[in-house]
């Protein structure tokens, strides 16, 4: 999306350090709060620039992103003023801060704009977080010409020099008495007053001085002297004109390098060979995501247009909100490959052949896969101008595997497996994948699949005993770092690892964060996300979670967390209004279990009981697992059917958590939770301890036991099961 004013990129550049955007994601709640803001504030779309992974760090250990440059011709800059953002070794003190200043100062409007009313202002608006050292404060002031006249989000009060938070537990009690929506309307209505300045400027003409017209006299030259010089000068100005005016008259404007990667079409003769020709699209996808410049839309949002029957490329582009497509058909037929690649540009709803290539290669071993799929991907940055980092380039060629047969195998299971698939498809996949293994050993993806498998087995599916499968996951995502510190999908896993089985989530989103830092290669973006905001809402860090759900492809018009939100302020009705927008469609989709949870949280349990009843007559699978078992028992009782209820406990008594999926040790203390018997919620509850039930990390949010929350041995489990020390953790960062 371009500027309000011609020229120019962006109107607003966010520019902040990586550290202030850790933990509690400050800075991204920031730039959500103001969007918002700003779309109530102005009556055209405000384009704004903001890096969820800026460059960080000693300024030797980076190459400049010259496309930075380009984002950097905006309107405004706002920098993120905290107590590391001063920093002359920082990538966004030199390179954003400094060099907006700089390229500013040289446009046509100059750092400094002229109001209306004619006061002056700078196109600079800083948003300060912390009260800064003096030294800090100066260093800004040098760089600014004058005062920081910035506006604060800082709480402050005796020892405490923190960001003002959007939901304060002490407002009273923060020494600068600002609030935080206020500050986020004074930021918009900033915005505003800046741009207006920009729109109605008006250059003074200049004023040609008498000295400067005073006529000079001067020894008269030679004519042939003179006419020789002049046509010099003509002669250089055409070579000029032939040379730099074709390319001045070009429109400045440059398209969002925004790209989706549609699903390839399999011509091949041999119907056996699909997982090539779907291996081929995926991998392709994924070397354009580690190009920063590039903004590739997920495997999940382009599935639903596999297959030669679907729309228009400009009604696709349209519908992914993209200006570029990529689309491909290729056939394997014996060792031949022949693979057709097009960049199609979508540009006022009219669609342009940019860029194509037919590749035709005999596959003797892998690397002519990799040789193919990085050419596809160097050659669209290299059409589109994208700059290519030395780190990205190492990426995108990288080869995880010299076997051609173990590629293949991953290839198969990839394109066969994920969460969505049949409980059956998990132990073939498994055993492919110990085959490709067994034929590479060194062969890190395949390692970290295998984690990813048993984990879904083992938590999920409920093939298999759950304590096994997270210790043989474990030891292969182990594996995959050690062959590869970069691997998402071991780091990943060991998240999941550390949030379920080791009760350590300190060390999960720091996993989390180092997967997605990485570069994405998931079997399931959709998935990843959820669990994302699966781990912030049990946690409760809704805002994170909220931030997280947003990157998901699948989500409608009302979300998940957005009802479960609206509980945890107290709004039940609210999210009663929401639910009733998305209930007949999640009935028709089938879509039983999570319906279910809604009216718990709403406290319908008539409602609830109703859509447990229709999974069982769906014949839902996930009904026979310990957590909807305890559920279906609960609605009951809270229903006055406690006979059904006592059928159901005498049910889940009887199981072993070596069984299947869940703990049924962990989901009676949930029951009895549920129903006020505090004495056997935690009998159950201690044994679910003993076993080390994977399901303790919802001890904190599940609105189920609430009965026992004035009860010291809640809180004694609380802290036994680590959510103590990830609160401290929260608390120490903040104060930090």
């Amino acid at each position: 999306m371009a500027s309000l004013i011609p020229g120019f990129e962006y109107d607003i550049f966010i520019s902040y350090r990586q550290k202030d955007n850790k933990g509690d994601m400050w800075v991204s709640e920031f730039v959500e709060a103001l969007k918002t803001e700003l779309e109530s504030t102005f009556k055209e779309e405000i384009s704004v620039y903001f890096d969820i992974n800026p460059h960080d760090g000693l300024l030797e250990t980076h190459d400049v992103d010259e496309s930075l440059k380009e984002k950097l011709k905006c309107l405004i800059f706002i920098p993120i003023i905290s107590r590391t953002y001063c920093d002359p070794k920082s990538f966004a003190w030199e390179h954003e801060f400094k060099a907006f200043i700089e390229q500013a100062s040289k446009d046509q409007y100059g750092l400094k704009v002229k109001l209306p009313g004619g006061n002056v202002v700078n196109r600079v608006l800083p948003i300060q977080i912390h009260e800064l050292d003096s030294d800090d404060k100066k260093m800004v002031e040098d760089e600014l010409g004058g005062h920081l006249r910035g506006i604060e989000f800082i709480y402050k009060s005796s020892g405490i020099n923190r960001p003002l938070l959007p939901k304060e537990e002490n407002p009273q009690d923060n020494l600068n008495h600002t609030n935080y929506r206020d500050q986020i309307n004074k930021v918009a209505n900033a915005v505003k007053e800046i741009i207006a300045a920009i729109q109605h400027y008006s250059p003074q003409k200049a004023e040609v001085s008498q000295e400067a017209t005073k006529t000079i006299t001067k020894p008269r030259k030679n004519n042939k002297t003179t006419i020789f010089i002049s046509s010099i000068i003509v002669l250089v100005l055409i070579i000029l004109g032939i040379l730099f005016v074709p390319k001045l008259i070009k429109p400045t404007k440059e398209l969002e390098k925004s790209i989706a990667v549609l699903p390839f079409i399999d011509d091949s003769p041999d119907e056996n060979n699909a997982h090539i020709i779907n291996g081929l699209m995926d991998e392709i996808l994924i070397k354009l995501q580690k190009i920063k410049d590039f903004n590739v839309i997920s495997r999940n949002s382009v599935e639903q247009y596999r297959g030669e029957d679907r729309p228009s490329t400009t009604e696709i582009a349209r519908k992914l909100d993209v200006n570029y497509i990529v689309e491909g058909s290729g056939q394997k037929y014996g060792e031949n490959l022949r693979l057709r690649v097009q960049l199609i540009v979508i540009s006022k709803r009219k669609e342009r052949h940019l860029w194509g290539k037919v590749y035709e290669k005999k596959i003797t071993k892998s690397e002519d896969y990799f040789d193919i799929q990085s050419n596809v991907a160097e050659s669209i940055a290299q059409e589109l101008n994208a700059v290519i980092t030395p780190d990205e380039k190492k990426k995108i060629e990288k080869i995880p595997t010299t076997n051609l047969e173990a590629y293949d195998l991953i290839l198969k299971v990839t394109n066969s497996y994920g969460p969505q698939k049949p409980v059956g498809d998990i132990e073939p996949s498994l055993e492919l994948i110990l085959k490709a293994i067994e034929l590479d050993p060194s062969y890190a993806d395949a390692y970290a699949l295998a984690g990813v498998i048993n984990l879904f087995s083992g938590v999920y599916a409920g093939t298999r005993s759950m304590s096994a499968a997270i210790v043989d996951a474990y030891d292969y995502f182990l594996k995959a770092l050690e062959l590869d510190s970069d691997n998402s999908n071991a780091h990943f896993g060991i998240g999941l690892i550390n949030q379920w089985g080791k009760w350590d989530y300190i060390k999960a989103e720091n996993e989390y964060l180092m997967a997605f830092e990485s570069g994405q290669k998931y079997l399931d973006d959709n998935w990843c996300y959820s669990a994302m905001c699966d781990f912030y809402y049990h946690m409760n860090q809704m805002d994170k979670a909220l931030l997280f759900e947003k990157m998901r492809s699948d989500i409608k018009d009302v979300s998940y967390y957005s009802i479960i939100n609206k509980c945890l302020n107290g709004e039940k009705e609210e999210a009663q209004i929401l639910l009733n927008k998305i209930s007949s469609e999640m009935i028709k989709e089938g879509s039983f279990l999570l319906l279910a949870d809604y009216y718990y949280w709403i406290e319908k349990y008539d409602s609830a009981r109703y859509c447990y009843e229709s999974a069982i007559n769906s014949n839902d699978p996930l009904m026979s697992v310990p957590r909807s078992k305890a559920s279906l028992a609960l609605s009951y009782y809270k229903t006055n059917n406690s006979s059904k209820a006592k059928v159901i406990v005498s049910q889940l008594k009887n199981l072993s958590m070596e069984a299947g999926a869940g703990s049924p040790d962990f989901f009676l203390g949930v029951y009895y939770s549920g129903i006020g018997e505090t004495d056997s919620a935690f009998y159950w509850l201690d044994k679910a301890y003993k076993n080390r039930s994977p399901e303790f990390h919802t001890l904190k949010i599940d609105p189920k036991f609430n009965s026992l929350k004035n009860d010291p041995r809640y809180w004694d489990l609380y802290e036994r099961t680590g959510h103590k020390a990830y609160d401290d953790y929260l608390a120490s960062k903040k104060n930090n």
